[in-house]
């Protein structure tokens, strides 16, 4: 990420005469945050949003796991049955927290009518709400070493059957059995819970996950055995039918650093096998090193992007750090060491306030962070439900109060700005504590746009746009920064930043600049003021 000086030379915007026109960015978006209410229509939400996302730049919809959870209040990590898309009366009723599979298909279609591509949020590592108790041997592990065995086998009564009757043997057979799972923490006979690794023929933890707690395989519930041909086959086969069922362009993989990566690989693979290689696959694997990431990444082949848990530290550091070094913000982070595979966040269902990985990001600072996951190169953004929204409080936790659109509401301008403006190749001003900036050369087809920010005073900053810019006047699509720029004969323009913000400055007589301000409704409850 280096920086230009003013002896730049002429930019070259591409070949026009190829005749191929330039891609547009591609933008996900997280359809869901962690209190979105239990009643039944988040599906119906979306598909109604659908068009206007779609209109402002989203172009993938990262979905909430749509699966039959432990109660319809559950948000689908505490999942029951992969099969069941809310068209079983199981566990309490028919639809889940989020919907009926009729209003899931109403979702799928009207997706794929608008081009918007639909991620599954894929929870895989274990299941809950078992049928039945059955009987197995068991040694309790250390909690802090779960490598650490405790004391002698004995035999437990754990919640380790799983029937489906609701469902039947409808679009799979396989029902889950003691065999099937590698740990469990709850022994009904004794009331007692402990960390429990299920003894018997080829039984142990994954030897392929992450090293935390000495080895990551257990995380929850009954944990689900990958080693077992059964449970490879069934999961496998689950993938193929949900992507072709739900007409899914991708996945994001809850908790892979507690699943076999062994195994994971070989899931996406038959995926592609069965429906394509233009399926996409995120994980979330929630550490602060880059390079611990970096490896899992290539361990798995290179199949996987995950989200950038560094970057947002990052964020959440700087914007709790009066007048922090902004060019310091890429530090460390995974798009940083492998862009490609980096899924850029400023919040999401995990990290918002009360949840298990809080990592505040202060408001003044969210307009900063969106703006340099949206309008840069290197990443693949993935902008949050609640920021875009707002977030709900939590009837279950009096702290977590309510929130309004982040951004002072202008989120919806940051991502058309990268619909519209974010093309080309880039030249960062990293130059100064306090003010960083940018400019996106722009393509033979698509505009570039020049981008300041300070997390300070106002302030200014000289960058160079093209000397085939001469004479332009530009101006700041988000209304922050008064006035107009006029570029020089060199091809620079002063651009201005106002304290404590930032400017997204383009072309006055750009196509598409009519379309800001967005006349964004952010009112997806219908509750109005």
């Amino acid at each position: 990420m280096g920086d230009i000086g003013s002896d730049a030379s002429q930019i070259d915007r591409g070949n026009q005469g190829n005749n191929k026109p330039t891609p547009e960015n591609q933008t996900l978006l997280q359809g869901f945050e962690w209190n979105v209410p239990d009643d039944f229509k988040q599906w119906t939400r979306l598909h109604d949003a659908l068009p206007v996302l779609q209109s402002i730049g989203v172009t993938n919809l990262w979905l909430p796991p749509g699966c039959k959870a432990s109660s319809p209040k559950g948000n689908g990590y505490d999942i029951y049955d992969l099969y069941d898309l809310g068209e079983f009366d199981q566990k309490g009723g028919k639809p889940t927290k989020f919907g009926s599979k009729e209003d899931l298909d109403k979702l799928a279609s009207r997706a794929q009518e608008l081009g918007v591509g639909l991620y599954w949020d894929a929870v895989l590592n274990h299941k809950a709400a078992a049928d039945s108790i059955e009987k197995c041997m068991v040694v309790d592990v250390d909690e802090q070493d779960r490598a650490k065995e405790i004391g002698e086998p004995h035999e437990i009564e754990a919640w380790l059957g799983f029937e489906f009757k609701g469902r039947g043997d409808k679009y799979s057979k396989q029902k889950y059995h003691w065999y099937h799972f590698s740990g469990t923490d709850w022994d009904q006979k004794t009331e007692k819970k402990a960390i429990y690794k299920i003894l018997g023929d080829n039984k142990g933890w994954s030897r392929s996950v992450g090293k935390e707690d000495g080895n990551a395989d257990y995380l929850m519930f009954a944990d689900v055995d990958y080693s077992h041909p059964e449970v490879e086959e069934d999961v496998k086969q689950w993938g193929a039918w949900i992507t072709k069922e739900v007409k899914l362009k991708g996945f994001r993989l809850d908790a892979v650093q507690h699943i076999s990566g062994r195994y994971m690989c070989e899931w996406a693979k038959y995926i592609w096998e069965q429906c394509g290689k233009d399926v996409f696959f995120v994980g979330e694997f929630w550490v602060g090193d880059a390079d611990e990431l970096n490896k899992w990444i290539k361990e798995t082949e290179g199949i996987f992007s995950l989200y950038d848990a560094p970057l947002l530290n990052n964020f959440s550091s700087l914007s709790q750090t009066e007048a922090g070094d902004l060019r310091q913000v890429f530090d460390g982070s995974l798009v940083k060491v492998n862009p490609d595979k980096a899924v850029t966040v400023v919040m999401n269902h995990d990290t918002q306030p009360g949840q298990t990985v809080e990592t505040p990001v202060e408001a003044f600072f969210k307009p900063l962070a969106y703006a340099l996951i949206l309008l840069r190169q290197e990443g693949y953004p993935c902008a949050f439900y609640g920021d875009l929204y707002g977030l709900r409080a939590n009837p279950d936790d009096d702290d977590v109060k309510p929130q309004p659109p982040a951004c002072s509401g202008k989120l919806a301008d940051l991502l058309r700005a990268r619909k519209l403006f974010a093309y080309g190749e880039q030249d960062d001003y990293f130059d100064a504590e306090n003010c960083v900036g940018w400019v996106r050369r722009g393509t033979w087809d698509r505009p570039g746009c020049a981008v300041v920010m300070s997390n300070a005073a106002e302030n200014e900053k000289r960058m160079f746009v093209g000397e085939d810019r001469a004479g332009e006047v530009w101006v700041d699509v988000l209304g922050w920064a008064e006035g107009e720029v006029e570029i020089d004969g060199e091809g620079f323009g002063m651009f201005t930043c106002p304290g404590v913000s930032v400017a997204v400055w383009v072309h006055k007589e750009v196509e598409g600049r009519e379309k800001f301000p967005v006349n964004f409704d952010a009112d997806i409850y219908g509750e109005g003021e």
